[in-house]
């Protein structure tokens, strides 16, 4: 009884063993593996106005999807549809007083060879309409910036994102340079990691790579090499690695190619890469 017993023992303690070397050995890191971790790096924009004026109204909330060419936000149009107009009619003014001298040119240029006009007086006419030619085509160029202007106090999405600030609400006052909005970009998406020295000569530019999040059975997205530094720098406070803190680096940027609205800004990743042997 007793020796069936000790064996019994003897049996689980070596399948306790083997299954605990399997999975030790499981779990080690391939040598042409590469492991790296990093964080999501999103591209945010500021959206705002390239005029001053006064917010009428904010057409989207924090968290809203925003595509391409969206109208976003507007200014109170006054006084810049005013502007229009006056430039408008000063324009028309001109251009009255431009064709009148035109016509007075001319009518001196059939009198010159009779006699019927001096010299004086004809380089006269030519001169003003000149001048007036001139001044029409500033008066145009006077048109055309208030209406930019008057077109700048709308402001459209640049890229397809996701508003992350609604940083101003209607009656706020703004200058040209104040943001009303923070757009978080939704593509491209990029891993920012670094490399150190001994495995920066078995990577390569195009690689691809792996991208893990610490969602327990989470998306793994694909992505690939898009950028090496040039320039090594001291390993980040952020950045965890199995090395001391104070080797030299080297900043990757991985693009990923399937990315979603599970990759946030700074969220941390674990990359993999297939080493170059």
């Amino acid at each position: 009884m007793k020796k069936n017993i000790r064996r019994l023992v003897l049996v689980l303690l070596l399948l306790t063993t083997a299954i605990f070397l399997y999975l030790y050995f499981a779990h080690q890191e391939d040598g042409s593996e590469i492991t790296l971790y990093g964080n999501v790096d999103v591209r945010e924009v500021d959206i705002g106005f390239r005029v001053a004026g006064l917010v009428s109204s904010l057409c989207f909330e924090e968290g809203d999807r925003v595509a391409k060419g969206a109208k976003m936000a507007e200014l109170q149009k006054s006084p810049y549809d005013s502007e229009v107009l006056l430039a408008r009619a000063r324009l028309k003014s001109l251009e009255v007083e431009r064709d009148n001298a035109k016509v007075l040119w001319d009518r001196r240029k059939g009198l010159q060879p009779i006699g019927g006009v001096s010299q004086e007086n004809l380089q006269d006419s030519e001169s003003d309409f000149r001048q007036l030619e001139a001044n029409c085509k500033a008066a145009a160029a006077t048109l055309q910036i208030a209406e930019d202007n008057l077109s700048y106090t709308e402001a459209f999405a640049p890229v397809d994102g996701i508003i992350l600030s609604r940083i101003r609400e209607p009656g706020s006052v703004v200058q040209p340079s104040n943001p009303v909005y923070t757009l978080s970009v939704l593509s491209p998406i990029w891993i920012r990691a670094y490399v150190n020295e001994p495995n920066l000569g078995r990577i390569a530019f195009g690689m691809e790579a792996q991208v893990y999040t610490d969602t327990k059975s989470g998306k793994v997205y694909k992505g690939k090499i898009g950028f090496i530094s040039p320039v090594a720098e001291f390993t980040p406070k952020t950045v965890q690695t199995t090395d001391l803190r104070t080797d030299l680096v080297y900043r990757l940027r991985i693009y990923v190619e399937d990315p979603d609205h599970l990759l946030k800004q700074g969220m941390p990743v674990t990359v993999k890469l297939k080493a170059v042997e």
